[in-house]
């Protein structure tokens, strides 16, 4: 058993997506689970969708869903002919599930709306996939993940049942080709949930632990593993190896290729997982294994949108248990995970991910126990394996706020 996941770049036009039917068709006999993500830049655009009718732009709102419906049919248009009907009566179905929604005003949170909502994106991309490789004449079966991995109601970042979701799907996973979703769950009351950003392939990771798979294939649209983004840096080289624990590493910094959930499950049964270019699959990709990483390069990673919170004592006493537990306590509750502390015998400094809602929710909490100042549109950069020389070059004519620094890591906030 083997698990390929496809990324929204792999899927994003006419000409990707025949690619990734000749990855598939060329893997030969042994079974394989596909996972999928919602195609090209659709997330985003059910983002705006969940933002206007949490807005209370209803016309909006619909407008918006009205153009993500179109993009979705027009791919079905190009791509099938046999099987078009039966994909669009599918698809049909998706769409009036968030259509009945949109209809409705928005009585629960903001987080609930957006996992009803933005997991449809996933399961179009599957559907449209799902009936071009038949019409192409190559049988498989197309699941309904949310039928299989049960969650709890942690909307946007849902944390799986594994007693409940691996009795699932080692039922009714027996097909020699079998394609589902990445990034989506759902609850007990048969809620929609996701399991945070860029979490397919996360769903891939899971569904290798279940199933004891060979392997985990995750395809992009770069050689491998890089040691930057590609986007944002000109200099950057291809990693060929790396441990489990560097990639765990990366992630938790921010680094965008994998999950920062995908390494234990695989970790914990051995699992090589390999990263490859659908764009040419003859290229070696990157190999993460158990095995500990040598030699590696600077590995950068920049995360946008940023905010920095001050927090100081309101008396000028010294920052204590009491208050340190209480501001912990808030983070726990308001489902917050602080990029960088920095403490100081007066005074705090938290850098976070801006979620608008929660920072303000935060600092409204704060300042009960705190005086608080909020700080936004930063950059938080880090850099693994660093040398002077790297760190000089990309902090030149930035003002560094905040920085933190190990033997092997160093963290620079910034604007």
């Amino acid at each position: 058993m083997q698990i390929f996941k496809f990324g929204g770049a792999s899927v994003n036009s006419i000409d990707r997506i025949q690619q990734v039917h000749q990855i598939v068709k060329n893997n030969g006999n042994e079974p394989l689970v596909i996972i999928i993500s919602a195609m090209g830049k659709t997330t985003n655009g059910l983002e705006k969708v969940v933002n206007a009718f949490f807005d209370g732009q209803k016309e909006n709102a619909l407008q918006l869903f009205e153009i993500v419906k179109q993009q979705h049919l027009n791919t079905a248009k190009y791509l099938l002919v046999t099987q078009y009907n039966n994909c669009y009566s599918q698809l049909n179905d998706f769409f009036t599930e968030v259509e009945w929604l949109l209809h409705d005003k928005p009585v629960r949170s903001y987080d609930y709306y957006y996992d009803q909502i933005v997991c449809s994106g996933e399961l179009f991309s599957t559907c449209i996939i799902s009936h071009y490789f038949t019409e192409m004449g190559l049988p498989n079966t197309w699941i309904d993940v949310r039928d299989l991995l049960r969650t709890d109601n942690n909307f946007r970042d849902a944390a799986i049942d594994w007693e409940f979701s691996t009795t699932k799907i080692k039922a009714a996973i027996n097909n020699p080709i079998t394609i589902t979703q990445g990034f989506i769950g759902a609850t007990y009351d048969n809620e929609s949930t996701t399991l945070g950003r860029e979490g397919s392939d996360y769903s891939a990771a899971v569904f290798a632990n279940i199933l004891d798979a060979t392997n985990v294939t995750i395809w992009k649209d770069v050689e491998g593993i890089m040691s930057a983004d590609p986007k944002i840096f000109k200099e950057v080289s291809l990693i060929s190896q790396l441990s489990y624990n560097e990639v765990i590493e990366m992630a938790y910094y921010g680094a965008q290729v994998i999950h920062p959930k995908t390494i234990k499950p695989l970790q914990n049964k051995k699992i090589p997982l390999l990263v490859k270019c659908f764009l040419d699959p003859s290229l070696p990709g990157t190999v993460i294994h158990q095995k500990n990483s040598k030699d590696l390069p600077p590995i950068i990673v920049v995360k946008e949108q940023q905010v920095m919170l001050h927090l100081s004592t309101q008396d000028f006493s010294f920052i204590g248990e009491e208050p340190m537990s209480a501001l912990y306590k808030v983070f726990g509750e308001l489902k917050i995970k602080p990029n960088l502390i920095q403490t100081g015998a007066v005074s705090l400094q938290v850098c976070l991910d801006d979620h608008p809602q929660k920072i303000d929710l935060l600092a409204q909490r704060a300042s009960a126990f705190f005086d608080v100042q909020v700080e936004k549109n930063l950059h938080l950069l880090t850099i693994r394996h660093y040398s002077q020389a790297i760190i000089d070059r990309l902090i030149a004519n930035k003002t560094v706020l905040l920085q933190q620094r190990t033997r092997e890591t160093i963290q620079l906030l910034y604007h």
